[in-house]
């Protein structure tokens, strides 16, 4: 009994009685936990057995809830209790509580998922009815609101609708009498706001609501006034397109298009234009011309402006010549971009009205109508283009004609082509025209004016030369003609306020025109005559370097700008002030390139001479003229190349004419060089007046195009060996005029470009025959150096005093040969002290080592012809003491291979020949002289060699020099 109550109190039952009423049958029970599973385990687990058991039970356990189990069997004890039977009963009760509990445990195990879903649906039932409830009180509730609602408004709204239409009506129509009431006032407005097509418009409106208001009595006399107005639009409506013609306003031009379509006058519109444009054009250069006439005549007396525009042009100064040329031009221009304009926008307009006209094909009448009046206005236009063009040269003509130009500065002289150009250009580009006019009326004044410029640039080219002293000019080693004031139109040609004059013709010939360039705003004829002035060239270095410290001690020479000439004084810029410096030269660098350039520790500058220079700027004025007036380039270029072949011309005459060593047969000038100075000295060159000068005047007369030769100043000594025989300024000499050959082929596309077809030739020969030989003249200016610089002569003495016909093989070479390299370790050290001063570039020093070993070796040779008796072993001696000189040498200078090596021991060789060999030797080998190959015969008679055939050698040899005599 006990077991039951704890039973029951393990699993939350206080009692039956207790729990009955709060529970429902099947929460009355609960899964049995893990101890009494244990119980019942323990029990028999047969169903039949505990089936008996459980039949065992009395029927009064299965009573009602009310039933007290505990007093029930507590009455059933016997009076006289024993404990075995107690005990025995005891059992009997705990085994059918064990077996009904196994029996729930099952029952509830077996129906617990059926009843969790069904528990579920019930719940899930409830939840939706409870909302079914909800949705069903508001849709009530809303359909009552809106029964209310709609249906008291609804007719409300339906009356007040009727009502509004009938307000709106009347509305109307009081405002369109109010409207044609202030109709004159509102026009007048309009007017003022220049809406001329609102305007017109309006009163095109108000007209026809005045016929349909007619009845009115307040509005019948409106029609006279408003056909009064429509004619006061009309005279304003001219006066707003004579306006087009000097400052061109799109919004303008639409609303006076758009008036004079209202009205149906478009043609006569057009008609009117073309008036006031011609009109503009008188008026705009009358008030140019009289205003500078004016103001020069420091009065504003009214008889100028009584004189005719021929007449008021003659009244201009020399000093207000060009500004007065430049406003006149920038004037005319307003006016022709104006009607350039004018006819974009009414392309424009017409493409517009095409797409229109294609997308509806309706009202064929009035399509027909304006494609007749597109027509008319397009052909009117087009006509008018050459006619305002016309006038334009006309009247400039007229200004140019009024001045004699012959006195003028060649600056000033350019700025007048260089407007005249850009003007020509502007006609080109606005009908086509090749300005005929205009461009004769310049042309010969060009031409004459330029011939006389160009002799007097002549003559100072000379005058440059005979007192140049051949010092190095300081440029910057970013130095670039380009930087040049005289070049700036080449640098800025992209630049659309660029003039002619500044533009390669390349630029010129750009698919980009004037009237696409300054159409929204600008001018082409904003040009400043004095922006040189305003301009700086940052050319120059301050002191020949440009920033290192290892580079302070060099060009100290220059510091002083005392040989600067005034044109580079004012150029003059201290690049320490506002350049970055530049990285200076590692170390390392210096040393690996030590044999490649003397003195590579200075910036590789290009050489060039003040001379150089005003020859570059010359030649860019040249270059200027020439851009502008196209139809003289011939001659321009032909007088730029007069430049080029003067200034070689007194290279070669100052540094490389000598007769004695052009005669060594060595070709050291080629024959194209030959030919070009010959060519040179024959057309350009006076010879007879530069022995006269007091004859210079009456020569120039009657020689115009030939200049005297120059004469070398007496300031350069070329004579002194300690500088190498003037080695300084030779190498500023010849590599300035290197430096100007490579600007002229920079130059070559431009001048092409502008070079006349026929003409070209000449041009193509030019740089083919001339300045391509500019670096050829180096060869014959070096030698000069290398054949003084080393003391061959004395070489010649101590080889003869040399015995060759020795009878033991030597070993130690002889003592010409350490004088000889000793020759050649002074020439190096004496061609670094001229690097100190100039800096001589790899070509250069190549050439001057090249020449020096080449006669080093032929006077080796020379000297071998010497000998008169030699032996085997003094053969060898001669091979010993030549490839010491040789491996001494290669020690000095990095030329690979060394020149004429082949030459010397070839000769060597020779010795060593038999007769049949010997005899073919000589006809293969031509580059020797007689005196050596009649040397070698004599001293190989009696060794290879007997007398018979001494006398056919030598008769060979004798028919090889013939031809040479």
């Amino acid at each position: 009994m006990q077991k039951i109550k704890s039973l029951m109190t393990r699993q939350g039952l206080r009692s039956p009685q207790e729990s009955v009423n709060d529970l429902s049958p099947i929460e009355s029970f609960r899964i049995p936990t893990k101890e009494e599973l244990r119980e019942l385990n323990e029990e028999p687990t047969d169903p039949q057995a505990q089936q008996e058991i459980i039949n065992s039970i009395e029927e009064v356990y299965f009573s009602n809830d009310s039933f007290d189990i505990v007093k029930y069997e507590l009455e059933r004890l016997p009076p006289v209790l024993s404990l075995q039977e107690l005990e025995e009963y005891r059992d009997k009760l705990k085994q059918q509580q064990a077996a009904v509990s196994k029996k729930v445990a099952d029952l509830i195990l077996e129906k617990q998922p059926a009843y969790v879903e069904e528990l579920e649906r019930v719940t899930s039932l409830q939840t939706g009815l409870q909302l079914a409830a909800v949705i069903c009180t508001n849709g009530r509730r809303h359909l009552n609101i809106a029964k209310e609602g709609f249906t008291q408004t609804s007719l409300g709204l339906l009356a007040n609708q009727r009502k509004r239409q009938l307000l709106i009506g009347l509305l109307k129509s009081l405002r369109t009498i109010k409207t044609l009431q202030r109709t004159d006032v509102r026009l007048s407005e309009m007017l003022e706001e220049e809406d001329y097509p609102g305007a017109i418009q309006l009163c095109l409106e108000c007209q026809k609501a005045a016929s349909t208001f007619k009845h009115y009595s307040c509005i019948s006399e409106l029609n006279s006034k408003l056909q009064d107005t429509l004619e006061q639009i009309e005279e304003q409506l001219d006066v707003a397109l004579s306006k087009i013609c000097k400052n061109f306003d799109i919004n303008h031009y639409t609303k006076v298009q758009q008036a004079y379509r209202l009205l149906g006058k478009t043609q006569t519109a057009m008609d009117q234009l073309h008036m006031h444009f011609t009109q503009a054009i008188h008026n705009t250069v009358f008030q140019v011309v009289l205003g500078y006439v004016e103001l020069c005549a420091g009065n504003t007396d009214t008889k100028f402006q009584k004189l005719q525009y021929k007449d008021l042009c003659t009244h201009i100064t020399s000093d207000s010549y060009i500004p007065c040329l430049a406003d006149l031009c920038k004037a005319l221009w307003e006016v022709m971009l104006s009607y350039y304009r004018t006819m974009q926008w009414h392309e424009n307009h017409d493409q517009d009205e095409a797409a229109v006209v294609s997308s509806d094909g309706n009202n064929v009448i009035g399509t027909e109508e304006n494609s007749f009046d597109r027509n008319y206005v397009k052909k009117k236009l087009e006509h008018g283009l050459s006619r305002i063009w016309q006038d334009v040269q006309l009247k400039v003509k007229t200004y140019l004609l009024g001045t004699d130009l012959a006195n003028f500065k060649y600056d000033d002289f350019i700025f007048v082509l260089d407007i005249i150009s850009r003007l020509t250009q502007v006609g080109e580009e606005f009908c086509g025209s090749k300005s005929e006019v205009l461009q004769e009326s310049i042309r010969k004044q060009s031409v004459n004016y330029f011939k006389t410029y160009h002799r007097t640039r002549l003559e100072e080219l000379r005058m440059f030369l005979e007192n140049e002293t051949w010092e190095l000019c300081p440029v910057k080693s970013s130095f670039s003609i380009l930087q040049l004031h005289e070049f700036k139109f080449m640098e800025q040609s992209r630049s659309p306020s660029v003039s002619p004059s500044k533009q390669p013709a390349s630029a010129i010939s750009s698919t980009v025109t004037l009237f696409e360039q300054y159409c929204n705003g600008g001018n082409p004829f904003e040009i400043q005559a004095n922006s040189k002035d305003d301009e700086t060239e940052d050319v120059l270095a301050s002191n020949g370097y440009e920033s290192d410290e290892q580079e302070k001690s060099a060009y100290q020479e220059y510091d002083s700008d005392s040989d600067v000439p005034e044109e580079l004084k004012r150029d003059y810029v201290d690049e320490q002030t506002g350049d970055v410096p530049i990285k200076s030269v590692s170390r390392e660098t210096l040393r690996s390139r030590k044999r490649s350039d003397y003195n590579l520790n200075k910036v590789n500058a290009p050489i060039l001479t003040n001379t150089t220079l005003n020859v570059i700027r010359l030649v860019g004025k040249y270059m200027q003229m020439m851009n502008i007036l196209k139809p003289i380039a011939f001659d321009v270029i032909h007088f730029m190349s007069q430049l080029f072949d003067y200034y070689l011309y007194a290279v070669y005459t100052f540094f490389g004419r000598n007769d004695t060593f052009e005669s060594t047969g060595l070709g050291l000038s080629s024959s194209r060089l030959r030919t070009t100075l010959n060519r040179i000295q024959e057309s350009l060159i006076d010879l007879e007046v530069s022995a006269d000068p007091s004859g210079t005047l009456t020569a120039a007369e009657e020689r115009k195009e030939k200049v005297p030769s120059p004469h070398l100043s007496h300031l350069v000594v070329l004579t002194s060996g300690n500088s190498l025989y003037g080695l300084a300024e030779r190498v500023v000499a010849t590599e300035s005029l290197v430096f100007l050959a490579e600007q002229f082929e920079f130059l070559q596309p431009h001048l092409d470009a502008v070079m006349p077809a026929a003409k070209k030739p000449f041009l193509q020969q030019f740089y083919s025959q001339t300045v391509s030989t500019a670096s050829e003249l180096r060869k014959p200016v070096y030698w000069i150096v290398a054949a003084k610089a080393i003391d061959y002569e004395q070489m010649l003495l101590l080889m003869a005093n040399v015995k060759w016909d020795v009878k033991e093989i030597m070993s130690q070479h002889n003592v010409y040969v350490d004088a000889l390299l000793k020759e050649f370790e002074e020439f190096n050290r004496r061609l670094n002290d001229v690097s100190k001063r100039v800096r001589i570039p790899l070509p250069v020093s190549n050439i001057l080592w090249e020449h020096c070993i080449r006669l080093a070796n032929r006077t080796l040779v020379e000297g071998y012809a010497n000998v008169k008796k030699c032996s085997n072993e003094g053969r060898a001696l001669m091979q010993l003491d030549f490839q010491q000189f040789l491996m001494k040498l290669e020690k000095l200078t990095d030329i690979r291979p060394i020149p004429d090596k082949e030459f010397v021991e070839t000769y060597i060789k020779a010795y060593y020949l038999t007769e049949n060999d010997m005899e073919c030797w000589i006809k293969e080998h031509r580059e020797y002289s007689t005196k050596q190959l009649t040397n070698l015969v004599n001293i190989c008679l009696g060794t290879y060699i007997n007398k018979k055939a001494r006398q056919k050698l030598l008769a060979t040899i004798d028919d090889i020099d013939r031809p040479k005599r």
